[in-house]
Protein backbone atom coordinates (compact mmCIF):
# COMPACT_ATOMS: atom_id res chain seq x y z
CA UNK A 1 0.00 0.00 0.00
CA UNK A 2 2.90 2.56 1.11
CA UNK A 3 4.53 1.60 -2.43
CA UNK A 4 1.41 2.18 -4.43
CA UNK A 5 0.50 5.88 -2.24
CA UNK A 6 4.59 6.69 -3.31
CA UNK A 7 4.27 5.81 -7.04
CA UNK A 8 1.47 8.07 -7.05
CA UNK A 9 3.34 11.02 -5.35
CA UNK A 10 5.46 10.57 -8.07
CA UNK A 11 5.89 13.75 -10.44
CA UNK A 12 5.52 13.30 -14.15
CA UNK A 13 7.99 13.64 -16.75
CA UNK A 14 7.03 13.95 -20.41
CA UNK A 15 9.60 13.50 -23.08
CA UNK A 16 9.02 13.90 -26.44
CA UNK A 17 9.48 11.25 -28.89
CA UNK A 18 10.41 11.62 -32.38
CA UNK A 19 12.19 9.69 -35.57
CA UNK A 20 15.13 11.98 -35.30
CA UNK A 21 18.67 12.17 -33.55
CA UNK A 22 17.93 14.68 -31.83
CA UNK A 23 14.69 13.07 -30.35
CA UNK A 24 16.45 9.94 -29.10
CA UNK A 25 19.60 12.23 -27.72
CA UNK A 26 16.77 13.87 -25.36
CA UNK A 27 15.52 10.59 -24.54
CA UNK A 28 18.82 9.13 -23.65
CA UNK A 29 19.71 12.14 -21.93
CA UNK A 30 16.67 12.74 -19.97
CA UNK A 31 17.18 8.69 -18.60
CA UNK A 32 20.63 9.12 -18.04
CA UNK A 33 20.53 12.33 -15.39
CA UNK A 34 16.81 11.61 -13.90
CA UNK A 35 16.63 8.11 -14.10
CA UNK A 36 20.11 6.49 -13.13
CA UNK A 37 20.22 2.65 -12.79
CA UNK A 38 22.83 2.93 -9.58
CA UNK A 39 19.87 5.02 -7.73
CA UNK A 40 16.79 3.27 -7.07
CA UNK A 41 13.51 4.70 -7.48
CA UNK A 42 12.95 7.54 -9.32
CA UNK A 43 11.00 10.56 -7.97
CA UNK A 44 9.63 10.91 -11.84
CA UNK A 45 7.28 8.68 -13.42
CA UNK A 46 7.83 8.86 -17.23
CA UNK A 47 5.82 9.04 -20.01
CA UNK A 48 7.01 9.25 -23.54
CA UNK A 49 5.18 11.30 -26.29
CA UNK A 50 4.92 10.74 -29.98
CA UNK A 51 2.62 13.11 -31.86
CA UNK A 52 1.57 10.93 -35.52
CA UNK A 53 1.11 13.75 -37.91
CA UNK A 54 -2.14 12.85 -39.85
CA UNK A 55 -2.75 11.73 -43.19
CA UNK A 56 -4.24 14.69 -44.41
CA UNK A 57 -1.47 17.00 -43.01
CA UNK A 58 1.69 14.59 -44.34
CA UNK A 59 -0.05 14.67 -47.53
CA UNK A 60 -1.06 17.98 -48.08
CA UNK A 61 -3.41 17.86 -51.30
CA UNK A 62 -6.82 17.62 -51.65
CA UNK A 63 -8.46 17.18 -54.94
CA UNK A 64 -8.56 14.14 -57.38
CA UNK A 65 -6.88 10.92 -56.24
CA UNK A 66 -6.63 12.18 -52.35
CA UNK A 67 -8.90 9.77 -51.56
CA UNK A 68 -6.61 6.67 -52.37
CA UNK A 69 -3.49 7.96 -51.82
CA UNK A 70 -4.39 8.34 -47.82
CA UNK A 71 -4.77 4.81 -46.70
CA UNK A 72 -1.83 4.69 -47.88
CA UNK A 73 -0.12 7.65 -46.25
CA UNK A 74 -1.86 6.72 -43.03
CA UNK A 75 -0.28 2.96 -43.43
CA UNK A 76 3.27 4.33 -43.46
CA UNK A 77 2.69 7.43 -40.38
CA UNK A 78 1.48 3.47 -38.37
CA UNK A 79 4.58 2.17 -39.18
CA UNK A 80 6.94 4.78 -38.77
CA UNK A 81 5.02 5.79 -35.42
CA UNK A 82 5.53 1.76 -34.33
CA UNK A 83 9.55 2.06 -35.29
CA UNK A 84 9.58 5.33 -32.98
CA UNK A 85 7.80 3.60 -30.15
CA UNK A 86 10.00 0.31 -30.35
CA UNK A 87 13.21 2.55 -30.73
CA UNK A 88 12.23 4.60 -27.78
CA UNK A 89 11.33 1.05 -25.23
CA UNK A 90 14.68 0.07 -26.73
CA UNK A 91 16.67 2.65 -25.05
CA UNK A 92 14.66 2.57 -22.20
CA UNK A 93 14.90 -0.74 -21.60
CA UNK A 94 19.40 -0.99 -22.40
CA UNK A 95 19.56 1.51 -19.59
CA UNK A 96 16.92 -0.71 -17.24
CA UNK A 97 14.13 1.34 -17.04
CA UNK A 98 10.90 -0.61 -17.64
CA UNK A 99 8.35 1.48 -15.72
CA UNK A 100 7.36 3.77 -19.09
CA UNK A 101 4.27 4.82 -20.21
CA UNK A 102 3.70 5.61 -24.27
CA UNK A 103 1.54 7.86 -25.75
CA UNK A 104 0.98 7.71 -29.81
CA UNK A 105 -1.21 11.08 -30.42
CA UNK A 106 -1.98 12.38 -33.96
CA UNK A 107 -1.56 15.72 -34.71
CA UNK A 108 0.97 18.67 -34.44
CA UNK A 109 3.31 18.01 -32.37
CA UNK A 110 3.31 21.81 -30.12
CA UNK A 111 -0.14 21.16 -29.69
CA UNK A 112 0.22 17.44 -28.59
CA UNK A 113 2.62 18.11 -26.58
CA UNK A 114 1.03 20.99 -24.61
CA UNK A 115 -2.22 18.93 -24.32
CA UNK A 116 0.25 15.62 -22.49
CA UNK A 117 1.47 17.74 -20.34
CA UNK A 118 -2.09 19.14 -19.10
CA UNK A 119 -3.38 15.55 -19.27
CA UNK A 120 -0.18 13.55 -17.15
CA UNK A 121 -0.31 16.69 -14.88
CA UNK A 122 3.25 16.69 -15.50
CA UNK A 123 6.03 18.90 -13.98
CA UNK A 124 8.51 18.87 -16.89
CA UNK A 125 8.24 18.44 -20.28
CA UNK A 126 11.73 17.37 -22.05
CA UNK A 127 12.08 18.03 -25.91
CA UNK A 128 14.77 17.78 -28.00
CA UNK A 129 16.65 20.48 -29.97
CA UNK A 130 16.70 19.68 -33.71
CA UNK A 131 19.09 22.90 -34.29
CA UNK A 132 17.28 24.83 -36.84
CA UNK A 133 18.62 27.99 -38.23
CA UNK A 134 16.75 31.07 -37.96
CA UNK A 135 15.11 30.66 -41.66
CA UNK A 136 13.74 27.53 -41.47
CA UNK A 137 12.64 28.00 -37.56
CA UNK A 138 10.98 30.75 -38.83
CA UNK A 139 9.34 29.11 -41.50
CA UNK A 140 8.56 25.34 -40.03
CA UNK A 141 8.10 26.76 -36.31
CA UNK A 142 9.96 25.71 -33.66
CA UNK A 143 7.84 22.79 -31.30
CA UNK A 144 10.59 23.55 -28.33
CA UNK A 145 10.00 27.11 -28.84
CA UNK A 146 6.04 26.86 -28.69
CA UNK A 147 6.52 24.62 -25.73
CA UNK A 148 8.77 26.66 -23.77
CA UNK A 149 5.63 29.37 -24.35
CA UNK A 150 2.50 27.45 -23.91
CA UNK A 151 3.24 24.75 -21.57
CA UNK A 152 1.68 25.08 -17.94
CA UNK A 153 5.15 23.00 -16.45
CA UNK A 154 9.33 23.74 -16.58
CA UNK A 155 10.14 22.78 -20.12
CA UNK A 156 13.97 21.52 -21.14
CA UNK A 157 15.26 21.52 -23.68
CA UNK A 158 17.79 19.01 -24.89
CA UNK A 159 20.49 19.75 -27.49
CA UNK A 160 22.86 17.16 -29.08
CA UNK A 161 26.42 18.25 -28.86
CA UNK A 162 28.02 19.33 -32.09
CA UNK A 163 30.36 17.18 -33.92
CA UNK A 164 34.30 18.41 -33.19
CA UNK A 165 36.08 18.36 -36.43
Amino acid sequence: MAAAAAASEKQVMVVAVDESDCGAHALGWTIDHFFPPAVPGSPFKLVLVHARPSAAAAVGLVGPGAAEVFPIVEADLKKSAARVVEKAKELCASKSVHDVMIDVVEGDARIVLCDAVERHHASILVVGSHGHGAIKRAVLGSVSDYCAHHAHCTVMIVKKPKAKH
